[in-house]
């Protein structure tokens, strides 16, 4: 059943991936901004410069796509339409990653491109190069990539190489934390479109490893060990979720597990992985935030529970809870699938940009 069950998988990852290249589109520079491909620090990055005269020194985004760090790009069409009309309408550099994915690139390559990528953009000389001010650059990212997002983020605040302090950070739906995979998102959510717990628990254990003894223990919430129970403060929904989202659900914190698994795979308990798992020291030097949660999305819970941390620990949140979306919903603007609750989510995101960046 393992074997039948890998090559499920396989077929499942091959055929979204299979998805991706059907949605990619070339670069095409369009009469408002030019795209080009190319790489930052040996990362391959699809660049978008808005081609009218620049007024003074322009805003930047650094940007990470989704897709449970297995799968996605920059140049699908809704990546790339985003990028796009953010370079176009912020009149903004965007910098659209394509980091290396996993299983092939575990944890924490994905994470480690991301920074290079991000750390490599924000040397004076570069900025200055794309014309960009200094004071207006954010990273930010959907899914997975808000993971990353919120990765770098606290990262670039330890790093005494980066002169440049970021401006925002915006997550979109982030998945934030592995360490409770039982979370009232989780319960309420388990079958929810685009993302049902199932497929979330395997891009977690995909994050890490393909021993199915991971999957199994995630997908059973006991691949903690005890002596990691302390790092359960940080993601006690009990505490960080207020009362519209615990709802009737009754707080069990996770069965412990063994020692083995967070042994043999420690980017289960790191925080450049679970970026939850920050102490409030270091989520306090954190710049200005933009979180998005979707009521329907088993990471609904992940992106409340940063919101409220980030907020006791002093940082400005604008936490927008979308109550009639579901996980992805961004992506839903573009023929065949052009829903109005995607183009309002799309909207409030640049309008916020638009004052805040």
């Amino acid at each position: 059943s393992v074997a039948a069950d890998r090559l499920g998988l396989m077929h499942y990852m091959e055929g979204m991936r299979f998805v991706t290249v059907l949605e990619l589109v070339t670069f095409t520079t369009d009469e408002n901004v030019t795209v080009t491909d190319t790489e930052f620090n040996s990362v391959p990055v699809r660049l978008y410069l808005p081609r009218r005269a620049p007024a003074g020194l322009r805003r930047a985004m650094v940007y990470f796509h989704g897709g449970g760090w297995c799968l996605g790009d920059a140049g699908m069409k809704f990546y790339d339409h985003m990028s796009r009309r953010i370079s176009n309408e912020l009149n903004a550099v965007v910098v659209s990653v394509n980091y290396r994915l996993a299983p092939e690139h575990r944890f924490p390559v994905p994470f480690e491109d991301s920074y290079s990528v991000t750390k490599f953009f924000l040397q004076s000389k570069v900025l200055s190069q794309y014309g960009v001010d200094p004071a207006r650059v954010c990273v930010a990212g959907d899914s997975a990539g808000g993971n990353l997002a919120a990765a770098v983020a606290q990262q670039l605040v330890e790093d005494p190489e980066v002169k440049t302090k970021l401006k925002a950070q915006i997550l979109l739906y982030p998945a934030l934390q592995a360490l409770d995979l039982d979370l009232p998102s989780y319960r309420d959510n388990d079958n929810k479109p685009m993302l049902p717990r199932s497929l979330m628990v395997r891009f977690w254990s995909e994050y890490f490893t393909s021993d199915p003894a991971l999957r199994e223990a995630m997908a059973s919430n006991r691949h903690i060990p005890a002596e990691s129970g302390p790092l359960l403060q940080f993601v006690n929904w009990s505490r960080w979720l207020p009362a519209q989202f615990r709802k009737e659900h009754v707080y069990s914190a996770p069965a412990l597990g063994s020692k083995g698994l967070a042994h043999k795979y420690p980017g289960l308990l790191d925080p450049r992985a679970s970026p939850l798992l920050a102490s409030e020291a270091r989520l306090s030097r954190l710049p200005l935030t933009y979180i998005l949660t979707c009521e329907h999305d088993v990471l609904r819970d992940d992106g409340v529970m940063y919101a409220e941390r980030l907020r006791a620990a002093g940082v400005p949140t604008t936490h927008h809870h979308a109550k009639d979306a579901f996980h992805g919903t961004l992506m839903l603007i573009l023929w065949p699938l052009d829903l109005a609750v995607g183009h309002r989510l799309f909207g409030t995101y640049v309008g916020w940009l638009n004052e805040n960046l």
